[in-house]
Order: structure tokens, then sequence, then C-alpha cells
């Protein structure tokens, strides 16, 4: 897994070559992601199912119960399948757009 620290978050890619090990890593290292918002980004090469993407949804609810941002970034799937809390997006730049769009919110009292 590697980490890619930004200005408004942390850039979370796979380094692994299936999707159980990218989220074995990603459960060993959540630990130090807490207090910062996350772009995780689900590659194209695991064909990760909706259920596979769904394993992260606990970390989302935990980071928003938090105050911060978690947002999936996965091509190919369609969100309407997804809790409308969860974050999915299909490209990078939607994922700094709810990121920004939520630290606004936050900023507001909403």
């Amino acid at each position: 897994m590697k980490t890619e620290h930004k200005t408004a978050y942390t850039l979370i890619t796979s380094d692994e070559n299936s999707f159980s090990k990218f989220l074995e890593s990603f459960e060993k290292e959540y630990v130090t992601l807490t207090g910062k918002n996350l772009i995780l980004v689900i590659s194209e090469q695991f064909n990760a199912s909706n259920k596979n993407i769904l394993l992260f949804l606990k970390y989302a609810h935990e980071h928003q119960n938090n105050g911060m941002s978690f947002v999936v970034v996965s091509k190919d799937v369609d969100i309407d399948e997804f809790p409308e809390t969860f974050n999915i997006v299909p490209t990078l730049i939607e994922a700094e757009d709810v990121i920004e769009m939520e630290d606004i919110q936050r900023d507001l009292g909403f």
C-alpha cells in the first residue's frame, strides 16, 4: 500500500497484486490514518466487486463520525448500489471535489 500525503488529504493506492492483500495492508495501517481526510483508489486490476468495496464502509463511517472525509475512487461501479453516505466516485478529481465540499460543509457547521 502506498500513501501520499497531500495538503487536504492522504491518497492511498495499491502496490499489492490482489484486493485481499490491499485490504489487509489498509486494515493494518488504518490506525495511523485517522484524523486525516482519505482518498482510497481501488486498482482497476483488482476488478473489485461491490461486495469487496463495501468492506471499506465501516472505515468510511468511522471517519465521518470523527469529522473527516473518506472517499473511494473506483471506476465502473453503480453508486446507486451503495449507501448514500458512502462516497464513491470514478475519478481522483471528483474525490478531491468531495473532500473540498465536505470541508466547506463542516466549516459552515452542517
